[in-house]
């Protein structure tokens, strides 16, 4: 597969101040030289913690969120170290559907004006193509043509959730950033959304960003999968390889802490132990090295490269070689 979207060295500092006759508050390094790549027609899972950076990640690529150093490449043409206007605009390939489906809609405006909104300002007209496309967009969610003339609060969860999407594909992106898309949702509502995002895919040659923290749902969904925490990128692999044979610690410890239906299977001796430490004061180095096991002196001094091995996964560990039985490329 092509690639579609490229990311290097993303840096995005949140926060951070001078205070007059107090210290200075740091900033908060929320995605610290991220580099990863997105194929076109494929789904990449991006997993972690609360905190770890997903979204910002998300919203970065995007343009919603200024990056403050590094490369986003769309079909090998920088759009990056733009204003956020203009980064929106030079992006519009690319949408995000934001986790919380109901708070991403204006509570006093029809479904209807919410769609034909995202159609105006993208210059979309005149009125009846913008009805027809809308129309259009609300059937390939799975939602009547007359919904246009309902609001958020008369919908359920899972209708709310085919609308946040129906707003993003009325416009017709490429690439679509979804944020814990079936985060607050009943079991058969999830079925049903993930059952809608996969036909979406297949009809509309969509690529996916797959942000969540359930891993469940990144076995089912995800054709790779990259494991963050704090900010950086620690493993990456194909779903398969990744959840069969993880290499990083932390990521092994991740799938672990994953509970399990089966009979006699809860919660796994190797769970992550001890809470991740502040955004504001990352350890140095390896940044997980104060929750790991495996933990040596380099870990504290140097910052692990996402190494290319042998089996196509990526993996940011100094000790990578002796808890894997694979050779660097």
């Amino acid at each position: 597969m092509a690639e579609i979207l490229a990311v290097e060295g993303l840096v995005t500092l949140l926060g951070g101040e001078k205070r007059f006759l107090r210290a200075e508050r740091p900033p908060v390094r929320a995605v610290d030289g991220v580099s990863l790549e997105l194929r076109e027609g494929e789904v990449l899972g991006v997993v972690g913690e609360s905190g770890c950076g997903k979204s910002t990640l998300g919203r970065t690529i995007l343009g919603i969120q200024r990056e403050t150093a590094g490369t986003v490449r769309l079909d090998g043409r920088v759009v990056s170290g733009v204003d956020p206007r203009t980064a929106r605009q030079m992006r519009r390939d690319v949408q995000y559907v934001h986790q919380d489906a109901a708070a991403a809609l204006d509570p006093w405006w029809s479904i209807g004006r919410t769609l034909d909104e995202a159609l105006v300002i993208n210059g979309v007209g005149p009125g009846e193509e913008r009805a027809r496309r809308i129309d259009r967009v609300l059937r390939d969610v799975g939602l009547d043509p007359t919904t246009k003339r309902r609001y958020p609060h008369e919908l359920s969860g899972g209708q709310l959730r085919r609308v946040t999407l129906a707003r993003v594909l009325v416009l017709a992106p490429r690439i679509v950033l979804l944020d814990e898309p079936t985060s607050g949702l009943d079991l058969s509502v999830q079925a049903t959304v993930l059952r809608l995002l996969r036909e979406l895919r297949a009809e509309l040659g969509l690529t996916y960003m797959f942000i969540s923290h359930d891993l469940s749902v990144v076995r089912l969904m995800c054709d790779r999968v990259a494991i963050m925490y704090l900010g950086r990128i620690v493993e990456t692999a194909e779903t398969a390889k990744l959840f069969e044979s993880p290499v990083h610690p932390y990521t092994t410890m991740l799938l672990a802490a994953a509970p399990r239906l089966a009979t006699g299977q809860g919660l796994h001796a190797a769970a992550i132990h001890g809470e991740p430490p502040s955004a504001t004061a990352v350890p140095s180095g390896c940044a997980f090295r104060t929750r790991c096991p495996h933990a040596i002196d380099a870990c504290a001094v140097t910052v692990p490269t996402l190494d290319l091995i042998a089996d196509g996964r990526r993996v940011a560990c100094h000790r990578w070689p002796e808890l894997a039985p694979l050779e660097r490329v």
